[in-house]
């Protein structure tokens, strides 16, 4: 089964698509954005702590920060968040820029360890928006 070690189902989906399909919501993800979710918690959560994508859970208002549905207003229609290959995730000790950097710096061994070849990051934002795509370039 698709899962995650440290991100529940109803932190990467919205909170309608969590109640009509509970943990089996993780179908709606790529495998290889869990994938690399859990290669970057496992790796920095000493000095970077916890990450959150979706709130919603816990009364936040963030819901569509993992997968989006195709009619969700935010993104593009064919989105990576809509086709979902791509999260935004805030870490409770560090900035997104830093997260940037250490992705940047670590790019080696975070694409052998999980081989993942295309990774994508959008820069000037104060979350870390990561996708993973298909495209080997």
């Amino acid at each position: 089964m698709i899962g995650s070690v440290y991100f529940s189902s109803f932190e990467l989906v919205p909170k309608s698509v969590h109640s009509r399909w509970g943990t089996k919501s993780y179908r709606f993800m790529d495998e290889r954005i869990l994938t690399l979710i859990d290669f970057i918690r496992s790796e920095t959560d000493e000095w970077a702590g916890s990450a959150t994508c979706n709130d919603w859970y816990w009364g936040g208002s963030n819901d569509s920060r993992g997968f989006r549905p195709p009619d969700d207003p935010d993104g593009a229609s064919l989105s990576a968040h809509k086709r979902g290959c791509a999260v935004d995730l805030v870490f409770k000790k560090c900035s997104a820029e830093e997260m940037r950097e250490w992705i940047t710096d670590n790019i080696d061994l975070i694409q052998e360890k999980t081989g993942i070849r295309s990774i994508s990051m959008e820069l000037g934002v104060g979350w870390l928006h990561i996708a993973v795509e298909n495209l080997d370039d």
